[in-house]
């Protein structure tokens, strides 16, 4: 692992061909990584503008967009899994992510079959697949966990999606046992800098502290995974990546450097982590503090349920976008 003594990791949120096949495997062998996560927006990125995947592309050619998307994810992350195998069989995470068909989030039998059907495609055993926290990801994720795949739950904004995540995960957990399955490994992605993006231009109007919701709003639910106890599912940090000045880079790591966590961040993020020497302390959740700040925010009339609501449909439509710009780009 990344900080043994912390039991935390440091996964790349980047995919791409020319990457994978050089600085990827640098960066694994340095052990400053021991994973990596993708997403529609990453690939999108990646697919439309490195030249890495143009010959591909070409010999697809006559399939319909969805089928070239699948294929050339299927191929990345299936090279990926491949460099992080070693450290997957050694008990050091190694794990690779990919996320079903966004359009799928309401629809629990499509995510399951999809995710069946990906996880059996590129036939790796450290492949996670990615699953949005709704009503019907929650039953798709223990459907998935309980015939033995990996989980990456994602957009996770709340304690409520949260611990619909850890009832899906103990249940198919033990579902897996019943069906003889190694038990797969799960981790709750909770979405952080989105919040201090949306709120903090409010919070400096009121003149209160700012970048802290993302930080004290991951820390509780952080605390309530720890509690609950599952030892085959970790807390991940996702969105935390630093948009502008006004934070140091590496802000949202350093601030989350939790005991039996994962953060994943894109390259520049994890650089700077690096340059900053940070100091490896531990971060822990002081609830008290926690429960005061959003205390504070509810009396200046911040309502964070709605806050957390709009996140995630702002999230789910951001990758829906992302997979419809890639289908139209791909058309043959």
């Amino acid at each position: 692992m990344y900080l043994e003594d912390l039991k935390f990791s440091l996964w790349c949120d980047f995919v791409e061909r020319s990457f994978l096949e050089g600085e990827f495997v640098d960066l694994i062998e340095k052990k400053i990584i021991n994973g990596a996560t993708s997403n529609p927006a990453i690939f999108k990125s990646s697919f439309l503008s490195s030249p890495a995947y143009k010959s591909d592309i070409e010999t697809l050619k006559g399939k319909s967009p969805k089928e070239i998307y699948e294929a050339l994810a299927v191929e990345d992350i299936k090279r990926a899994a491949q460099k992080l195998l070693p450290l997957y069989e050694r008990g050091d995470d190694g794990f690779i992510s990919i996320e079903v068909d966004p359009n799928l989030c309401d629809d629990a039998e499509g995510t399951i079959d999809e995710g069946v059907r990906l996880f059996n495609e590129i036939d790796m055993p450290n492949v996670m697949i990615k699953v949005p926290a709704t009503d019907a990801g929650f039953e798709a994720m223990e459907a998935l966990v309980s015939k033995g795949i990996n989980v990456n739950a994602t957009l996770i904004f709340s304690n409520e999606q949260s611990n619909g995540c850890l009832e899906a995960f103990k249940n198919g957990t033990k579902k897996a046992k019943d069906n003889g399955h190694k038990i797969p490994k799960a981790v709750i992605s909770i979405f952080v800098s989105r919040f201090d993006r949306k709120l903090d231009p409010i919070l400096k109007e009121k003149g209160l502290e700012l970048s802290k919701v993302g930080i004290f709003n991951a820390l509780r639910i952080y605390n309530s995974i720890e509690k609950f106890g599952l030892e085959n599912v970790r807390a991940l940090f996702a969105s935390t990546g630093v948009k502008g000045d006004d934070l140091e880079p590496d802000y949202y790591i350093r601030e989350l450097l939790c005991y039996n966590s994962v953060n994943t961040a894109p390259l520049n993020t994890i650089k700077s982590f690096l340059d900053s020497q940070a100091a490896e302390k531990k971060v822990v959740a002081d609830m008290e503090k926690i429960e005061e700040f959003f205390a504070l925010l509810e009396k200046n009339g911040i309502d964070m349920r709605k806050v957390n609501d709009e996140l995630m449909q702002e999230g789910l439509e951001a990758f829906k976008v992302a997979f419809e710009e890639i289908m139209e780009a791909l058309k043959s």
